[in-house]
This record gives structure tokens, C-alpha cells and sequence, in this order.
């Protein structure tokens, strides 16, 4: 890579950590990589190919920041080096990079030749790959796949192995000593040890919001790793990678930059987005956007809390497991209520996947917000894929005929409800057309010509699409330049 004289140039150890398929421990691995290197005083930061957000929540365990993914499906292919940048220096110093894989090395979006795959971002990135095998049921075999791996393409450099879940010393040693003649050197090789097994469901791991256990699993891998792999070794591949040139990514830049404030004292409006153990998926670039495009966003936990934030100027709900905890949502009647009236009332609110699931009439008969004319139930089998969404309206997120790319992710499925009881059902539409399917709910409560609620399956990375984040804070500005006005009003009519 030839550096552009006019382009910053930044250095940067990375390393990403691949494998032959989806079941070898890459997460295992990444995020004991992370956790080990953290412990050994270095300043790590860790990132996650694909739209997962499960994945990314144990990395930020494991670094103590922010977990962030790279998608060039949803971000596009020129802003995952700029996007690495932002994440590297969004936290201070980064001594390393570690950049976990998605499903086999070369596996990318269906019908793409590999378009989003962990190669695709390692040649984006111009990072060398570190690849996890499972060698549980074989030895020399092993040697091969990692053969044909580093072969495969030469764009893409394999620089090391870690084996992983031996049975044995001999096991380990065996299969060490196959891969002599691939020239692919092995930086450790792990134990099988089920105490470092992580829980799964219906979507994949539990999200480590809700493992008490999560902090001691991640300490146990970080001693795993340290004790078998060899750092320095891994730390000299990372430091092999050539610098970068890129600019990283700025979300004032891609939103216009502050917003002049709503009222007087540089107010932010509030931007109240759902957290807590059952709303765990959103990006980390999307509240950077909302802060950049002169909003504060608020977290608060529809659990727990009986209202929303004061002076919410708008509600992002984004994805989770809303089914998984229905029962718990449900017994807050205090917040469904609450949301109920001001989705209603009109207040600029993005849902994302769990978002529309909770903002239905029920899932699975347990009672959520009820502000949508549908119900939610799971589902036999699971929905995943990316998808190219169209919308169908004038909404909070876009004008008609908007276009992005995005992803599903799910077991639940929403269908109309029996009857309905969310506001005036006159004025709903679809949010999206995803591949041409109608998705979700575009709801406009006042029949004024623009959706204030834009609800749907489809999850977004708003770094890839910034106008769908500027769109919604001019609707929150909006809103919230109103509020003030009206006060105002009625502050004079009062001295008066």
C-alpha cells in the first residue's frame, strides 16, 4: 500500500482472528485475545466483522470500550478503514487492534463471491489473519484445511494458527507438529475446558447483559489464552501490518456538525433510548451521530423504569430480546403506558427489530406497549439475511422511496391484531419494503402527512446511512423547538 502524502498516516497493530467456519471458537479466542492483552497492560480495541451484536458486547467486556463492528454490506467498502480509525482513537490510546472474523474466512453475503466476508475486511484493512481451528476430532487434517486457507487467495495473508479444544498434550502435539510443512506457524495451542463455554439460545450466545457469570467467564479466557497462546508472537504479527492512510470517520462531519440548540444555554433535546438487559442491540456509531447532530441521548431501562427520561424529545428502541424477558416488560405498566400516549402524542420514535416487538400489543400473550395494531409470537425457525429496504412513506427516518441496505435478525413475527387499539389505524403504512416485502409499521398518529413512529425488523447502521440519523434529529429538533415555543406562549399569556 502506497501512502497518499496529502492522507494522515496512522499506525495501527491489528490482527484478525478467522476460521474455517462458523463453531470454532473464534469468539473464544478474539475475545480471550482481548482480555489477556488488556491484562497484560496494553490498550486493546475490538471489533467485530458482520452486523453481530452479541459479539461485541463480550469484547467490551474484555476491553473495557466499546465494542464496534465492521459491515462493508452495511456500511459500504470505503468506510470500514475510516471506521477502524474512529474506533481506535474513540477511546484514547490503542497499542492493538484484535478484529474478530464472522462464519469461515471466505464465507460472505449470499450471492456476493465473498462481498462482507472476514477476507473482504482483511484486504480492506490490510490486516493479517490469525486463523482458530477446532482440532477436537482431527489432527493432521487440520494442517490441510489451514493449507488450502492460506492459499486461497493471495490477497490475504494467514500469519498464524491457534488450535483449538486439544484433548490431550499428545492431541495438541500431534497436530502442531502437522502444520511444519505449511509453513503457517502455530502461536498455541488450547485445551478443550467446558468452563469456559459460553450459554446460547434461539439467536446465538446470551448477550453478557444478562450473565451474572460474564465478567468471571472472560477473566477465566484471558488466563486460558495467556497461559497457551504466545503474545508476543501475536503481538509481532499485529505489528507487521502496514500503516493506514485513511481519514478516520467523524459523525459531525457525515451530519452537518452541532445543530443550534432547541432554546437558550445550548440545550440538547433528549433522545430516550431503551438499554438494559432486554435491548442490548444498536450500534455504538449511532448515538455518536445523535450526539454530533446536537441531541442528548438519554438510556434508560424498560425494565426497571417506571417513565421515560425528563424532556424526551424522542425514543430509539432498538433490537433485543424483548421475548425473552416479556414477562418483566409486562409488569412495568407504568412505562408501556407512558410510551403508549407519547408515540400517540406524536414524539419522533425509531424501533429496530425487539423495538417493534415490544411496541405491539402482546408477544406471545404477554401485554407490551400497545401503540402498534399487531401482535408478536416466536417462531419455528429463524430469519436472518441482509436486506435492501425501500420505504413506503414520508417517516421520521426518510421521504418515499428511500433506499438502504440492512439486516434481519429474528425468531419472532409480528402479524395484525385481532383487534385494534393503537390510535388512529387510518394512518399506518409500511415502514419498509425489504426485498420488495412489506415490513413493519409507519405510523402517523395525527394524519398531518409524515410518520412520527417508524417501526420494523430491519436493523440499520446509521454510519452507513448518516441521513437516516440526520432525519431523525431534525424531527426531535423539530419537536423539541415547538415545546419551547409553546412554553414561551404560555409563559406570556400567565404575566399577562
Amino acid at each position: 500500500m502506497t501512502a497518499d502524502p496529502a492522507r494522515p498516516v496512522t499506525r495501527l497493530p491489528r490482527v484478525v482472528i478467522a476460521a474455517p467456519g462458523s463453531g470454532h471458537g473464534k469468539t473464544t479466542v478474539a475475545t480471550g485475545l482481548m482480555a489477556a492483552l488488556r491484562a497484560a497492560g496494553h490498550a486493546v480495541g475490538g471489533f467485530k466483522v458482520g452486523p453481530d451484536f452479541i459479539d461485541t458486547g463480550y469484547h467490551a467486556l474484555a476491553t473495557g470500550r466499546i465494542g464496534r463492528n465492521l459491515d462493508p454490506v452495511l456500511c459500504g467498502e470505503g468506510l470500514i478503514e475510516p471506521l477502524l480509525l474512529h474506533g481506535a482513537r474513540a477511546h484514547g490510546r490503542t497499542d492493538v487492534a484484535v478484529i474478530e472474523g464472522v462464519m469461515g474466512l471466505f464465507d460472505g453475503r449470499i450471492g456476493g463471491e465473498g462481498f462482507g466476508s472476514t477476507a473482504h475486511v482483511a484486504t480492506l484493512t490490510h490486516t493479517p489473519v490469525v486463523l482458530t481451528v477446532d482440532i477436537g476430532s482431527t489432527t493432521r487434517t487440520a494442517a490441510a484445511v489451514v493449507h488450502g486457507l492460506a492459499t486461497f487467495d493471495p490477497t490475504v495473508r494467514v500469519a498464524g494458527v491457534v488450535l483449538n479444544r486439544a484433548g490431550s498434550d499428545r492431541h495438541g502435539a500431534e497436530a502442531r507438529s502437522a502444520f511444519e510443512a505449511t509453513g503457517v506457524p502455530v502461536l498455541g495451542v488450547l485445551p478443550r475446558d467446558a468452563t469456559v463455554s459460553a450459554p446460547s439460545r434461539h439467536l446465538g450466545l446470551v448477550p453478557v447483559q444478562e450473565r451474572d457469570d460474564s465478567g468471571a467467564g472472560v477473566e477465566r479466557l484471558a488466563d486460558l489464552v495467556a497461559a497457551h497462546v504466545d503474545l508476543d508472537a501475536l503481538l509481532e504479527i499485529a505489528s507487521s501490518a502496514p500503516d493506514l492512510d485513511a481519514h478516520p470517520w467523524d459523525p459531525a462531519t457525515v451530519v452537518g456538525g452541532d445543530r443550534p440548540p432547541a432554546g437558550s444555554g445550548g440545550y440538547r433535546p433528549v433522545v430516550a433510548v431503551a438499554g438494559g438487559p432486554a435491548f442490548t442491540f444498536r450500534y455504538a456509531e449511532t448515538e455518536e451521530l445523535l450526539h454530533a447532530a446536537g441531541l442528548r441521548a438519554v438510556t434508560f431501562d424498560p425494565l426497571t423504569d417506571t417513565v421515560l427520561p425528563p424532556g424526551t424529545s424522542g425514543l430509539f428502541i432498538g433490537g433485543g430480546f424483548p421475548e425473552v424477558h416479556a414477562d418483566a416488560l409486562s409488569a412495568n405498566a407504568s412505562l408501556r403506558s407512558a410510551i403508549r400516549r407519547a408515540v400517540w402524542d406524536g414524539l419522533p420514535t425509531v424501533a429496530e427489530c425487539g423495538g417493534l416487538v415490544y411496541l405491539c400489543q402482546s408477544v406471545d400473550g404477554s401485554p407490551m406497549v400497545g401503540a402498534l395494531p399487531a401482535v408478536a409470537t416466536m417462531a419455528p425457525r429463524l430469519t436472518i439475511g441482509y436486506r435492501t429496504a425501500v420505504a413506503t412513506t414520508d417517516s421520521v427516518l426518510g421521504e418515499p422511496g428511500r433506499r438502504v441496505t440492512g439486516h434481519e435478525f429474528h425468531r419472532t413475527v409480528c402479524v395484525a391484531a385481532p383487534e385494534s387499539a393503537s390510535g388512529d389505524g387510518r394512518h399506518t403504512a409500511p415502514a419498509w419494503l425489504l426485498d420488495g416485502v412489506a415490513d413493519g409499521f409507519a405510523l402517523d398518529p395525527s394524519g398531518a402527512g409524515t410518520a412520527t413512529l417508524h417501526a420494523s425488523y430491519l436493523h440499520t447502521h446509521w454510519a452507513g446511512h448518516p441521513e437516516l440519523a440526520r432525519r431523525f434529529a431534525d424531527a426531535l429538533h423539530a419537536r423539541a423547538g415547538a415545546l419551547v415555543t409553546d412554553r414561551a406562549s404560555e409563559r406570556d399569556e400567565v404575566l399577562s
